[in-house]
């Protein structure tokens, strides 16, 4: 089987098991509805019980169409950081954006107890955390911009990104520390991350930024392919390397700021679903990766989200741990079985 006829299984598999995970994720919850209905109420048919309808496209259908819009742009982000630091440690918040919308939620959350008053919200709902997380990843995204005219050196911009995000968390643990037990934990509740709290409005919105994100990527894929190999070898293609660098930086701005703002920093995605995908895919060619993180983030992230609602009951665990705890022995196995990393 020649290389081409190979992707083409691999990415037909991935979108079968995309389609498996997705009808999975909508089908089970805290409610039980059996699958056979999950399908008619899809489908635009009657089924016995009339809360299924709204459970099902009021709730579930919104957090899956999430869990895969999260997945699929953390993934895209992590591999955009990776191969312009040409480094595979980095991921879709090393520049701070992530860190930068976290401390918009903050100052939202508990600025009035650092401030006495002077910032007093009573009107925090996910609608306004998700303006407040947009202006701060916004805000920074501006200033890594702006730090990008002025350097050359993209490694030293990796470090200054390094250093905003090390900023505001210093300032979001200031807070922290002056802030009630109520507004603390909010916060706290707010840093898990969640994909089940979107409507679809702003799942629409969220859509929009994603879409951009990914159209931004597509106009890299020569440039990224190029800086695998080193800038000098860029330039003598003729890639514009500021130009493709500002449109980078860009690209993972609105990715990682758009999806922490509206569903919370989630971790580890963004790092292991390059990689992962690399392995699987044996290449390093950015048209194949880039759709291939796409989907294959997707998965990953409704998996994590089946497993974080707890079928059968009420309670739903924090998705930042389970993308860790899931995500990372397979990442560790998988390494260890290859015996090498695909960069």
């Amino acid at each position: 089987m020649n290389t081409q006829k190979k992707y083409r299984l691999f990415f037909v598999l991935l979108l079968l098991a995309l389609l498996v995970c997705l009808v999975i994720n909508i089908s089970l919850g805290s409610v039980s509805i059996p699958l056979k209905d999950t399908f008619y109420v899809i489908l635009g048919n009657s089924v016995q019980n009339d809360s299924w309808n709204n459970i099902i496209w009021n709730y579930r259908i919104p957090k899956a169409f999430t869990a895969i819009l999260v997945g699929s742009g953390l993934a895209l982000s992590g591999l955009l950081m990776q191969t312009l630091f040409r480094n595979p440690l980095a991921g879709p918040f090393v520049l701070g954006i992530s860190s930068g919308a976290s401390l918009g939620a903050a100052l939202l959350i508990m600025g009035s107890s650092l401030f006495s008053g002077m910032l007093s919200f009573t009107f925090v709902n996910d609608l306004s955390l998700a303006i407040a997380a947009s202006v701060g990843s916004f805000l920074v995204l501006l200033v890594v911009m702006i730090v990008a005219v002025k350097i050359k050196d993209t490694m030293a911009l990796l470090i200054i990104g390094l250093m905003f995000g090390s900023i505001t968390t210093a300032i979001v643990s200031i807070l922290s520390y002056f802030t009630n037990a109520e507004k603390l934990r909010q916060y706290i509740y707010w840093s898990f991350g969640s994909v089940g709290n979107l409507s679809w409005q702003q799942l629409l919105i969220l859509l929009t930024i994603i879409l951009a994100g990914v159209l931004l990527s597509i106009i890299s894929i020569k440039p990224l392919n190029s800086l695998l190999l080193g800038e000098n070898y860029a330039r003598s293609l003729g890639v514009n390397l500021k130009r493709s660098r500002y449109i980078i930086i860009l690209a993972t701005g609105l990715l990682a700021g758009g999806i922490t703002a509206f569903a919370g920093p989630i971790a580890f995605i963004g790092l292991a679903v390059p990689h992962l995908t690399r392995q699987i895919f044996n290449t390093t060619d950015h048209k194949v990766l880039v759709p291939a993180v796409l989907v294959y983030g997707a998965i990953l992230m409704l998996i994590c989200d089946t497993i974080a609602q707890l079928p059968a009951s009420v309670n739903v665990l924090p998705i930042n741990a389970i993308t860790s705890i899931i995500g990372a022995p397979v990442v560790i196995w998988l390494l260890v079985r290859k015996k090498k990393m695909i960069f």
